[in-house]
């Protein structure tokens, strides 16, 4: 690493963790500020509460942080006139961004590394401890296919890893040829196991004479492989709250079950494509910033820059909210997008450039 690359580094990262820091600030604060009354008086709760709002925050702070330091950081290099020492000691304007446009992508790696670990249920932890819900999460009445089964638990406890009063129904074209009945069921090595079963078999053939039930009992079974509690929880309230690696297993599940994936995809594409928005942001300040500042608007290069950041952030924010209302395919309103953006931010970048 040349000492270029150092300064310019040393310089954006700097603006970078002032402008996050600041963000995530005035997020949590207005948050804080907003559920005041609800928040539980214990000092524990009231720091997960900060550290989850935190993290559901910086999933937004981050990439705005990161155009908005580049921005910051042109900006005192246009000031100071440093973009003509750049220019003077022979550097390239791929030399001046590429260190920023790299660091960037390392960031944006790790905020979605993170997203791969529980704290990808921020938001739905701190939803928790505002309803006083923290250490009790139940759910009831859930109903389910699996592959030719229908699955019912009375109660699910997805924290716990365990379920109670489960009824399992195998079903054959219309006909219910199997029950299963358990007390208790419990989510261990990727699959659940239903204690103390009561199995009953239909007879195939139905007759007065000699037609009856088959009824015996097992102290366990399994089912469900692969179906972990929190994916059962998210899927059956129709959360929008899934860890990268949980919504991969979920999609894989539902998929083989002939169900619509269309939301488990958005909410994918969300947290592992449209992040990277700003790189293609960041190449375009660049493009259109100048050498120096003699005549040069920098107010109206901060504002434009600021806006239109703000500007495509909400146009993709706007299309995953639709795709995960199930109007519009994930593949057309995210990806299709996404890649629009690209080819036209390097077509005007190159244009710019070269004028």
């Amino acid at each position: 690493m040349n000492i270029l690359t150092k300064y310019i580094l040393k310089k954006y990262l700097i603006n970078f963790i002032i402008v996050l820091i600041s963000l995530e600030f005035f997020f949590v604060g207005i948050d804080i500020l907003q559920n005041f009354k609800s928040i539980p008086q214990s000092a524990n709760l009231q720091i997960l509460y900060v550290l989850y709002m935190g993290f559901f925050t910086l999933t937004l702070t981050l990439p705005l942080s990161i155009v908005f330091a580049w921005i910051v950081t042109l900006v005192v290099f246009i000031k100071n006139n440093e973009f003509v020492a750049f220019n003077a000691l022979g550097s390239t304007n791929k030399r001046i961004f590429l260190p920023v446009v790299n660091i960037s992508i390392l960031l944006l790696i790790m905020l979605i590394s993170l997203q791969m670990t529980p704290l990808a249920y921020s938001s739905d932890q701190k939803s928790k401890i505002l309803s006083n819900q923290y250490f009790t999460n139940t759910k009831k009445d859930i109903f389910l296919k699996y592959n030719d089964y229908y699955v019912y638990f009375k109660k699910l406890f997805p924290l716990e890893k365990r379920a109670e009063g489960i009824h399992i129904f195998k079903v054959s074209g219309k006909d219910v040829i199997e029950t299963i009945i358990g007390e208790k069921a419990y989510f261990q090595n990727n699959r659940w196991y239903v204690l103390d079963v009561k199995i009953i078999n239909k007879p195939k053939d139905l007759n007065l004479d000699n037609s009856k039930l088959d009824i015996r009992y097992e102290k366990f079974l399994h089912t469900l492989d692969g179906f972990k509690p929190k994916i059962l929880d998210n899927v059956y309230d129709n959360k929008s709250d899934f860890s990268i690696l949980d919504a991969v297993s979920a999609l894989t599940l539902l998929k083989e079950q002939g169900i619509n994936t269309a939301k488990i995809r958005s909410i994918l594409y969300n947290q592992t494509v449209i992040p990277f928005f700003v790189i293609p942001l960041i190449l375009l300040i660049f493009a259109y910033a100048s050498l120096n500042s003699r005549f040069f608007n920098m107010g109206k290069f901060t504002s434009i820059s600021i806006f239109g950041t703000l500007i495509i952030w909400g146009i993709f924010f706007m299309l995953f909210k639709l795709t995960n209302g199930g109007i519009i395919l994930p593949e057309v309103s995210i990806l299709l997008p996404m890649l629009f953006w690209i080819i036209i931010s390097i077509y005007f970048y190159n244009k710019k450039i070269n004028s």
